[in-house]
Order: C-alpha cells, then sequence, then structure tokens
C-alpha cells in the first residue's frame, strides 16, 4: 500500500509527542457487489481488525459516495507506527486478512492512475486542520 511521506508530530492521550501520518485512498466499488461489500463491513472478522491494528493504523474509516453514478469509495487511517513498509507487509503477510480481501477485492474496480500491483489509488492531501 503506497501512502504519502507526510509524517506529523501529534501528542497523543498521555501528552507525548510521537509521529504519525494520515492515508486517504479510493477505488470503486461495484454497484451489483454494494450490499456484499456493505454486509462484509457490518460485520468485520476479529483477527482482521487485530492485525490492522497491531499494524500501527488507527481512526481507519472507510465512506463511499455516489459520483455521476459510480461509487467511490474512499478510506482514510492514521498510522502510527514507526516503519510503515514494514506493517503493511505485515498486513499484506496475515493469512486471515488474504481471505478478507479475497471476498472484498471482487467487490471493486481498480481505478486508472492506480499503480500496478496496487487496488487502491493513494489520495493526495490538500488540506487538513485540527
Amino acid at each position: 500500500m503506497n501512502a504519502p511521506d507526510q509524517d506529523r508530530s501529534h501528542e497523543d492521550s498521555s501528552g507525548a509527542r510521537s509521529r504519525s501520518r494520515r492515508v486517504g485512498l479510493v477505488i470503486e466499488l461495484r454497484p451489483e457487489m454494494e450490499a456484499r461489500y456493505r454486509a462484509l463491513h457490518a460485520d468485520p472478522w476479529e483477527a482482521v481488525l487485530r492485525r490492522i491494528t497491531g499494524s500501527n493504523i488507527r481512526d481507519y474509516s472507510i465512506y463511499l459516495a455516489r459520483v455521476h453514478g459510480r461509487l467511490l469509495l474512499f478510506s482514510h487511517f492514521r498510522y502510527v507506527g514507526e516503519d510503515f513498509e514494514r506493517d503493511m507487509s505485515r498486513i499484506a503477510a496475515d493469512e486471515e486478512t488474504r481471505r478478507w480481501w479475497r471476498e472484498t477485492e471482487p467487490c471493486q474496480m481498480v481505478l486508472p492512475g492506480t499503480p500496478d500491483g496496487e487496488q487502491w489509488l493513494t489520495a493526495e492531501e490538500v488540506f487538513h486542520h485540527e
């Protein structure tokens, strides 16, 4: 998974300073698979959620927007780890996550401009306010 190199320093709940980055991604949802995709995400698998958390991903959301008759999914999360590539590799190597992807990938259509081997297109952050 590609992500911008826009690391930010932030204060956590204990008042300590740490680094994080916000990541936004976009993909198209197949209209005929909308109900299936919604059902999967209404009851996500605990092992997948544990892997996401264990790979230093926080505040993970997926949004759905209808744009000119197309269904677009926008995901956003905050990465709080030290080695983004290593943590993303851990997710990709996790067997339960790979099984989850076999369920969700048929619901999605890769957008033009997405790098080879990637599913989701990285979105550039152009504004943020806390």
